[in-house]
Parts: C-alpha cells; structure tokens; sequence
C-alpha cells in the first residue's frame, strides 16, 4: 500500500511513521509535516491511505482530508488525535478509522484491516518513467549488473507490452549494429536474471527470442498517464526517460498530448 502521515510535530510523526512501517512493512509510507507538502505528494503520486493529524498549524486535518478526497475520492483516511470530540467529524467525513494518541503498531494494524475501501494487492514492480528512468520490486530498486540491462527494460516499458526483435533491441542500445551479438546475450540474461532473482520474472513477456513486458503486472507512470488518471498526468513535469536519448520521440508525443489536455 501507499500510505502517507501527517503531523506537525515531529516527534509524534516519527512515531506514528515507525508504528505504520512496523504493522505493514510491506506498505511504502511517507511522513509530512504540512499539510501543502502531503498535498503537492499526493497530486503526483498514489496513496491509498492518509493517517491525519486533526490539530495542525495552518490546514487541520479536516481540511486536509477534504482536499485529499477531491483528488482521490477513495483514498482511506484515518484521523489521529489526542483527544477524543472529533469523532462526529470523522464519522461526518466517512473516514476509514480513528485513533486516539499514543499510536501503537496494533491500532495501526486494526485500522488497516477494516479500511473503508479495501486496497487491492499491489503490484510488485514499480516504474518511474517520468523523470530519469527507474525501476522498483517491493520498493527497492532493482541492481543490474549492466546498466544497459536497464535500458533495454525501460525500451520494453516504452513500447507498452509489444514483443521486440533481438535486431530492434539492439538498435537501441547500440549506436552501429555490429559486433554486439555476445555483448547483447549477457544484458539479456542479466535482465531476466535480475528480475528472476527478485521473484518478479512474470513482468516479461518472451516468444522466439522477443522480449516483451506485460503492462497490467507494471504501475507505471507512463502507463497511468495514457490511462487518463490523475496520478499520472500530474506526475508528469516535462520530463520523460530522460537519460535515454531515443526517448525523445515518445517525449514530443507526451508534451503535445499533455498540451492539448491543459488548452481544452
């Protein structure tokens, strides 16, 4: 899951982060102590549950969480206070949960079982298109051997799931075409190698020797972005595969479509 916490006391933010990563270390959580800085996050990003801090300098929590549902009408929010006569307000707001301070791992662990809209399982492998090119499996990068073994998965992600030649691949990750036969044998197999090594081979499509990547077992940026979501046109800042110069192609296409969306 994709969770943030917002306090702006920063011990008690350190406090509740810690006991949210203790009951789910499976979930990604980022901690705010102001509320415009967990918004600007969350315009560009997923998050599926929002711990708030009701008392707070500047926007409160209510405030914060009205913004929150405008963004994204199903995202969980959970009300953390010290005090007890805010629960008609949580109750008002359809809030997934209440907790009273001290903020412990196990009422965390409670809130998140009863979520009001339950998360489905996430997926593994993350992709960072916007940007410089990264790749995630359970939050972590992926390490490959050969940096050109990344490349030649962040061509597969770009060219959305369709299967490509061993002569196309090369193409891209070579300026001439020649000479690179065994060179390109080993980013191949440190590329599959890789992802079987972190248990997430299933994102590779293969046929023949083509390589291929399967969209639906991604989140992706790119891919939200041609989806239409929120999530991905506000991840959007200009910048696509940027360490990667035959990305700019797809680039132009991004920046004209991104264009016509915000001259409509």
């Amino acid at each position: 899951m994709e969770i943030i916490a917002v306090d702006d006391e920063r011990l008690a933010l350190e406090g509740m982060v810690e006991s949210i990563k203790i009951a789910d270390p499976k979930s990604n959580v980022k901690g705010f102590r102001y509320s415009a800085e967990a918004l600007e996050y969350v315009n560009g990003n997923a998050c599926d549950v929002a711990f708030l801090d009701i008392e707070m300098a500047g926007m409160n929590g209510v405030g914060l969480a009205e913004c929150l549902k405008k963004i994204n009408p199903k995202i969980n929010i959970i009300f953390t206070t010290g005090y007890g006569c805010y629960r008609d307000v949580a109750f008002d707001m359809h809030a997934s949960g209440y907790l009273v301070k001290p903020i412990t791992p196990e009422k965390v662990a409670r809130e998140l079982a009863e979520l009001r809209n339950p998360v489905p399982a996430g997926k593994r492998v993350r992709v960072q298109a916007f940007g410089n090119f990264e790749v995630y499996c359970d939050g972590v990068p992926l390490a490959f051997k050969y940096a050109k073994a990344r490349e030649l998965f962040a061509y597969l992600v770009d060219r959305k799931g369709a299967l490509c030649s061993v002569g196309e691949m090369m193409a891209i990750l070579f300026e001439d075409d020649k000479g690179h036969e065994t060179y390109f044998k080993s980013i191949r197999s440190d590329l599959i190698k890789t992802l079987q090594t972190n248990g997430c081979e299933s994102v590779l499509a293969k046929s023949r020797g083509m390589l291929g990547i399967r969209p639906d077992e991604i989140d992706c940026d790119y891919f939200d972005f041609n989806e239409g979501k929120a999530c991905g046109i506000n991840a959007y800042r200009g910048e696509y595969m940027a360490q990667y110069s035959w990305a700019e192609f797809t680039h132009a296409a991004l920046e004209e479509r991104y264009r016509r969306m915000n001259n409509r």
